[in-house]
């Protein structure tokens, strides 16, 4: 039985994500991605300014960041569930990953240059996945977390 990743598995996830154009329009790309984590980042930039008195980052972007993190998690967590059935098969999955639910608390305002969204799972079965998201700026200031529910199988 197979236990680990091979290098095509786990560029086939990260272009996964990378293929979203609303991912790339905020400008969210890979911070650091394994078998273990996945890390996005986002600059800071006018256009995703949500309060523009205080020049802090939209909500929106935020939420959408963590949900991307959140999925991630839940797509490298079914994949590794799936280890033992054939690439093709398990490439299958991808195509099913959606998000059922998601909540976010914003904790502080989105002040920084660098932002990073980051996700662990809480639990994965055959078919769903529960995350737990964290988004942070440069200072390692947390400014939101997020619980997220993801269709998986």
């Amino acid at each position: 039985m197979k236990t680990e990743f091979t290098e095509t598995e786990l560029n086939l996830a990260l272009n996964f994500m990378n293929q979203i154009p609303f991912n790339q329009h905020i400008g969210l790309e890979v911070h650091k991605f394994d078998a273990d984590v996945a890390i996005f980042k986002i600059n800071m930039r006018k256009e995703l300014v949500g309060n523009w008195l205080q020049g802090i980052l939209h909500g929106g972007v935020i939420a959408s960041a963590l949900d991307v993190a959140g999925g991630t998690a839940a797509l490298v967590g079914a994949y590794k569930q799936r280890l033992d059935l054939p690439q093709e098969e398990r490439a299958k999955s991808l195509a099913k990953l959606g998000t059922i639910d998601m909540r976010v608390d914003y904790l502080r305002p989105g002040k920084g240059k660098e932002f990073f969204a980051s996700a662990s799972i809480l639990r994965i079965g055959s078919k769903v996945a529960v995350t737990r998201m964290e988004f942070k700026n440069e200072e390692d200031e947390l400014i939101a977390v997020g619980t997220g529910t993801y269709m998986c199988g």
